[in-house]
This record gives C-alpha cells, structure tokens and sequence, in this order.
C-alpha cells in the first residue's frame, strides 16, 4: 500500500491554505455493505469466529462508543465483519485521507494526527454519537503493537467516556498478531483469528463510576499478549518468513549490549556484534542456538530493552541523531516531500532541523504519551512522525540500521518521567 506523494518546497507548503474542519457524515449504506464483503475472504481464510459477550443490553440501533485493540492492519476488516450492519464512524489517521478524501468521509471516517490532543476530534465524536445517532470505533493505543502486547493508552479516556455518556462495547482480537504482526513487512501467515465483543459499559455504569475507575477497566480489558497467546494455545506459525525484520523489535543484543546489529532472516535473529544467533519457533518462542537464551519471550526482550532506555534517560546519555528525509502533511491532498535534515532526540523531546535552514520544529517530550513509529510506512520505510493538528513531519532515517522502536520507547518513558516530575511539584 503506497500513498500519493508530491516534491515541493517547504516554504511553499507551509504557504498553502488550511483546509476547513467538516462535521463527520452518516456512514453511506451501499459502502457499508462494501466492506463488510470485502472483509468476508479474509474472515473466511482466517477461519474467524466471534464471540459475543453480553451485547444483548445493547439496542440495535443504539449509538455507542466502540474501543478496539491495535494489532494489524487486519483490524479493519475484523470490525467492519463484527458489527454489521451497526451504522459506525471510523477514528482514522488523517495520512489515511490522502487522495481518498470524499470516499473516506462516506465511510464514516473521522480524521485526526496520532497522539496529538485534539479537541476537535472530541467533538466530532460527540456529533456522531449524539446528532447522527452513528456508533464511533476507535483504537485508543493510535498506534499498532510492536511486539504483540498492549500499547500505553491515553490516561484522559476515562474522562472521555465519562463526558461522552454513551455505552461502551469492546472489541478484542485474538491470532491476529499471528496472521499479521507488523515487524514482518505485509507478509500474511496462514493462522487463525477470532475476537470478543463485549458490551463493557453501560450509560448507567458510567454514570455512577469516577473517570479514574471507568480507566482502570479500560486499561485492563487492554492488556493482552499475543505471544503468549499463540504459546498457550500452540498456534503453528510454520512460515519459513516468520523472523523476517524481527531486528525491528529487538534491535538491542542482551549478550554483547551492541545496538542495531541483530538481523532478523527466515527464522533466525542473529547479532552480528558478537554471533549470537537465536531461533523463532513455530509456536512463538525464542530459541538460543547454544543453548543459552537471556529471553525466550519476545516482549520480555522488549520490556528489558524498555528498562535499558530508561536507565539512558536518567543516567543523562541517552540520545539518537540521524539523518532523515522529511515529508510533511498539510491537507488531504498528498503528502509532501520537503527535502532532508537532521532529526536529534533527547530528553528535551525531538528537534527537526532541514530543508536548508527554512525548518526547525521542537516536539517537547510532555506533549505526546506515544510516538507515531511505523515499520515500512506505506511501502517507504521505517518512519518517526510528529506534528500537531495542523502540520505532521514524518522522518524516515537515511540509515536503515536506526532503531524508531528505540524513539518510541523513549517517547513513552519520556512522557511518563515529565508526568511524575509535574505530579512531584504539585503535591
């Protein structure tokens, strides 16, 4: 999947007129009959069932709040399979819009930039649910999982649901990470998938429950493993591709500590610091090829590479300078491609500099919780992308052995060290 792409100057981007916000639209019932058949080969080929839990308390045209974890680009299918024929609006990433405007805004998209604050995005929502009677899916992680397991979710969407007052039905897939897990380049594994659908909260419940309690059920109907899920249930994922670009995830070796040395290739990860190689077995688990594993789980070698980022930050070391080519997003049209510079993240957050001195943005580390890192971002790389509302960078490295899990990681840990900082001088 590509998206379209225009060379132009940054003065003359940053020059060309804002587009005007438009209400959100009813979702068009011919299209909403579309993706439902489009979606049935690929529920059909995945051998997907569902299970409903409870979702009889809620009316068949009763316009509710739809949260879905993040797993693959196969969610789409999964929900537009699921809710049918429920009428629902799509939180989309505006990127999603480029060329595809007027045909995503009959589907019912709503656009917004990844972990951005977006006031106006809470009203559309408010609009959909309230004027059009529509139901509005949204994936609160924004961003899909790298290693399988839940990723941080916004800590005001308890004070969302709470506002918004309208039910609150779960979706969560199972096997999906299996069939599609991001770090593997769009390369599909023959595996099965399913999901729940749970009516979670009622208008009621949500009124007689505080913001942080309606989080804490949020949070915890997020917390998923989806190595752990595939170990348990001892899915085969026999493909002879399955560690492809596995180096995405785990790019930091616990043998030799070396950075951005490992490959993953075929079903192998191998550091090549110090020659340390392991294996990625049918049913998800990390086989050292001597014997001797520091991890054989994939998200406890991502949790340790959290923990070691960490240690950077308060230690004062950690930093990441690279070159990058930059594109920018202004408006639906394209995408832009403003030239290059030199992309530096420290713990005063990110520092764009480029197209010959014309660029210099600052993205202070207490304003997004996340970061918008993507594996082979439409089909052009791995990519480091911030922004506000108005104006998004995406920053793909020149050098492909930079780690953008590393800048997410520390994007995260970041944001939570300025969070407990700010609570600290408060109390």
């Amino acid at each position: 999947m590509t998206i379209k792409t225009k060379v132009l100057p940054y003065e003359q981007v940053m020059a060309l007129p804002k587009p005007k916000h438009k209400k959100p639209l009813r979702q068009n019932p011919v299209l909403k009959l579309l993706i439902k058949a489009l979606s049935m080969p690929a529920m059909y080929k995945s051998g997907f069932t569902v299970n409903r839990i409870n979702m009889d308390k809620l009316g068949k045209k009763e316009p509710c709040l739809i949260l879905m974890n993040h797993t693959s680009f196969f969610d789409m299918k999964v929900a537009a399979h699921v809710l049918f024929p429920r009428t629902f609006g799509i939180v989309t990433t505006t990127d999603g819009f480029v060329g595809l405007n007027p045909l995503m805004r009959l589907l019912g998209c709503i656009p917004t930039n990844k972990f951005v604050f977006d006031p106006i995005l809470i009203k559309d929502i408010m609009y959909s649910i309230r004027e059009l009677k529509s139901s509005v899916l949204m994936y609160p992680e924004a961003g899909y999982t790298f290693d399988g397991t839940a990723t941080p979710l916004p800590d005001s969407i308890g004070k969302f649901v709470k506002m918004l007052g309208a039910p609150v039905v779960m979706i969560k897939t199972y096997g999906v990470f299996q069939r599609d897990p991001l770090y593997n380049n769009l390369q599909l594994r023959k595996s099965k998938t399913s999901a729940d659908v749970e009516y979670l909260l009622s208008p009621q419940q949500i009124q007689e429950s505080s913001a942080e309690e309606i989080q804490s059920i949020i949070n915890s109907r997020f917390d998923f493993d989806g190595f752990r899920y595939q170990q348990e249930n001892k899915i085969s994922v026999p493909e002879p591709f399955r560690a492809d670009c596995l180096h995405r995830v785990l790019y930091k070796c616990p043998h030799c500590m070396a950075e951005c040395a490992t490959e993953g290739k075929g079903i192998s990860l191998v550091c090549h610091s110090c020659g340390k190689s392991y294996t990625l077995d049918q049913y998800g688990y990390l086989v050292a090829d001597d014997g001797d594993a520091k991890f054989n789980h994939v998200p406890d070698w991502y949790r340790w590479q959290r923990e070691c980022v960490k240690k950077e930050l308060e230690d004062g070391k950690y930093r990441l300078q690279c070159d990058v080519d930059i594109y920018m997003l202004v408006n639906t049209k394209c995408v832009y491609k403003v030239g290059d510079g030199t992309l530096t993240h420290t713990s005063d957050g990110f520092h764009l500099v480029g197209c010959d001195g014309k660029l210099d943005h600052l993205q202070k580390p207490e304003t997004t919780y996340n970061l918008n890192a993507d594996f082979y971002w439409y089909e052009k790389g791995d990519v480091i992308g911030f922004g506000d509302r108005s104006v998004f960078y995406y920053c793909i490295p020149k050098d492909q052995r930079v780690s953008v899990a590393k800048a997410r990681l520390a994007t995260e840990v970041l944001y939570q060290m300025k969070k407990q900082a700010k609570r600290r001088i408060t109390e």
